[in-house]
């Protein structure tokens, strides 16, 4: 199985905290996670990427309605996976 290498992680402000956001930059990646509102220097936040991070909930939403993805039935990973494409190509036919 091939790693990807990630250019962003995109994250919730509750995961604004420094040890994360340091480990992040540490892997080569760009955080892209708002400020806490108690933080007293906020950091600035790219917001267009930030809006991709709502479609990747509503797809993990829509994946939830296939009992097999949910339930995750198949032991080996590429079935699982091939599954995952499958309901993601039937979600986009819709």
């Amino acid at each position: 199985m091939e790693i990807l290498a990630v250019e962003a992680v995109l994250a919730d402000r509750a995961d604004d905290s420094d040890v994360l956001l340091v480990w992040i930059v540490s892997q080569g990646a760009v955080p892209v996670i708002p400020p806490h509102p108690g933080r007293s220097a906020p950091r600035p936040t790219d917001w267009y990427l930030y809006k991709e991070r709502a479609r990747i909930e509503c797809l993990f939403g829509k994946l939830e309605h296939f009992r097999r993805v949910f339930s995750r039935f198949d032991e080996l990973v590429r079935r699982y996976l091939a599954f995952v494409h499958l309901a993601a190509v039937c979600i986009l036919l819709r």
